[in-house]
């Protein structure tokens, strides 16, 4: 099973890639892939996900200019994705199962468009970040509904739990980017702050927040240890707080004993 899930998130992958693009570019994501350089449609059989690039020796088979590593690369990122939240979230004999890695799957890879996105352009596509909030509403909602006999307080409702989660990563990104005048944070982070909040909830966030701010510390200590920036230097924050979501999802499934220590921290 983890093998499908693997296989569905290249795929997957190669689809984000092309969205990023084409937002970015203005396109539609109707159309059939092209290369950005000489816009000729890629052929079927050179649109396989990781292969394709292997076999094309990473350039484009029409004009020969190079195919940027970050195809393979959010590919590959996606695959792993999926075969982790399908290993551990997935029981075939468990329908409730279904709905909630159908959500992750869904919510992730608009995770996965985001954090592309702003990685290479400093910017966060909003519709993509709205279109997460909607997704995470419906489900929460429906999800209640299907268990709300079951919750022994409001706060174990999905809803109220990530709206509280929402508003407390939303707020502080926002009171940043208000102060700094977006020099620390930008708005956009406050808006990523409100789904993520959603994602994880009450009291969850402050894990994610914990995480977040330590991958992303420690990984531009890193670039200025090798020179890459320097204390000025803007680095796009929603890469930390997407990987830092994740890991807050997918850690007490591996490491069912870290349910206890983020008990602690939230």
């Amino acid at each position: 099973m983890t093998i499908i899930f693997l296989l569905f998130g290249l795929i997957i992958g190669s689809f984000i890639n092309a969205v990023v693009y084409r937002i970015n570019a203005v396109e539609s994501l109707m159309e059939r892939s092209h290369c950005p350089h000489c816009k000729k449609k890629v052929r079927w059989f050179d649109n396989m996900p990781l292969l394709s690039f292997v076999l094309l020796g990473a350039k484009c088979r029409d004009c020969g200019e190079k195919i940027s590593w970050q195809y393979p690369t959010v590919e590959a990122l996606t695959g792993i994705v999926f075969a982790l939240l399908g290993t551990y979230f997935f029981n075939l004999y468990d329908f409730a199962s279904f709905l909630l890695t159908a959500y992750y799957l869904t919510v992730f890879s608009i995770l996965m468009i985001i954090f592309v996105y702003d990685f290479k352009y400093m910017e966060i596509p909003m519709l993509i970040l709205w279109l997460g909030v909607g997704v995470s509403l419906a489900y929460f909602v429906f999800a209640d509904w299907q268990s709300f006999h079951q919750a022994a307080s409001v706060f174990e409702l999905k809803t109220i739990s990530g709206i509280i989660g929402g508003l407390i990563a939303g707020g502080f990104f926002w009171s940043l980017a208000a102060y700094s005048k977006e020099t620390w944070m930008g708005y956009g982070d406050a808006y990523l702050g409100l789904l993520i909040g959603l994602i994880v909830g009450w009291p969850n966030i402050f894990v994610a927040l914990m995480l977040s701010f330590t991958i992303g510390a420690l990984v531009s200590v890193g670039l200025i240890a090798v020179s890459r920036k320097t204390m000025k230097s803007q680095v796009p924050f929603a890469p930390f707080l997407i990987t830092g979501t994740f890991l807050t999802v997918i850690l007490p499934q591996i490491f069912p004993s870290l349910t206890y220590w983020f008990s602690i921290i939230g």
